[in-house]
């Protein structure tokens, strides 16, 4: 039945190739969706089954590989920790290209002092929970993401059953402790990390697999009283969280549809007030 609905309700569009394609609008994948009973993102997956690209992705489909890329972010679950100035840019972009599953915690609450980078806070939401308003900014975006949001910090006690079954795990944290928690439970459930870190107009990425040495290149052993970096003295403006959330989802989708160029083993280390970047080989 979902099937032969989908058949039935696709229409007919040009892309700017000048190519056809049949095309499933959000009008019609909620019709179906109700007369189904079945979730948005159900509908969504079974039409790009049937080459039926939903329509909110048709520019997204010579980025990801046409509809099976579609279906493997649509299919994934990936978890982001921290919904910050980092985060809360990764939540709106993963939403925006389809990533099925957002699992994203955060114990922090909106404040004035948010307002100049975070892109989830707004002049309404001051003491309101980071993760909870992550959820519902994803849901006015896609209804076909499903986002679990969990208002707690990252802890080495909490941390692996959060995130156990993610394909991805993307750092948006805001200190190096939780940071190589982050990066230790992630290789004890074998599951990437993508790490992104910024101060004033510098911005930092590279992705990690388990096997991986990671933050220690980076950072050598963490000293057990340090909490931040630079970044606490420099602060952060709007435009840093944004470049190096940007590619933390670009990494992340990189990851999931098993593409090859991703930064690992590799640090990219971007100044946006010079406008420089430069690669660093972490061996």
């Amino acid at each position: 039945m979902l099937a032969e609905l989908i058949r039935q309700k696709a229409k007919t569009c040009r892309g700017p190739d000048g190519k056809e394609y049949a095309a499933l609008f959000l009008k019609e994948i909620r019709e179906i969706g109700a007369f189904c009973q079945v979730a948005a993102k159900e509908v969504e997956i079974t039409a790009l089954e049937l080459g039926v690209i939903p329509e909110k992705y048709q520019r997204s489909m010579g980025s990801v590989g046409g509809a099976a890329g579609q279906l493997m972010l649509l299919k994934a679950r990936v978890a982001v920790l921290g919904a910050g100035g980092l985060g809360g840019t990764v939540v709106e972009l993963a939403a925006r290209m389809g990533f099925g599953t957002l699992v994203v915690l955060d114990g922090d609450v909106f404040s004035d002092s948010n307002l100049n980078r975070q892109l989830l806070a707004t002049e309404k939401n001051a003491g309101k929970s980071k993760a909870e308003e992550a959820a519902a900014r994803a849901a006015n975006i896609n209804s076909a993401v499903r986002v679990i949001p969990y208002s707690c910090y990252a802890t080495r006690d909490n941390l692996a059953e959060k995130i156990a079954g993610c394909d991805v795990v993307i750092d948006c944290l805001d200190n190096l402790p939780s940071r190589f928690i982050a990066e230790a439970v992630a290789k004890e459930l074998g599951i990437p990390l993508v790490h992104g870190a910024i101060a004033h107009h510098l911005g930092q990425i590279t992705t990690i697999f388990p096997e991986d040495p990671g933050l220690s290149l980076i950072y050598g052993k963490l000293p057990p009283d340090q909490e931040k970096g630079i970044e606490k003295e420099l602060g952060n403006p709007a435009t840093t969280p944004a470049v190096i959330a940007a590619l933390e989802v670009q990494e992340a989708m990189k990851i999931i549809l098993k593409r090859k160029s991703i930064l690992r083993n590799r640090l990219l280390l971007i100044d946006i007030e010079n406008g420089t970047m430069e690669t660093l080989k972490l061996t």
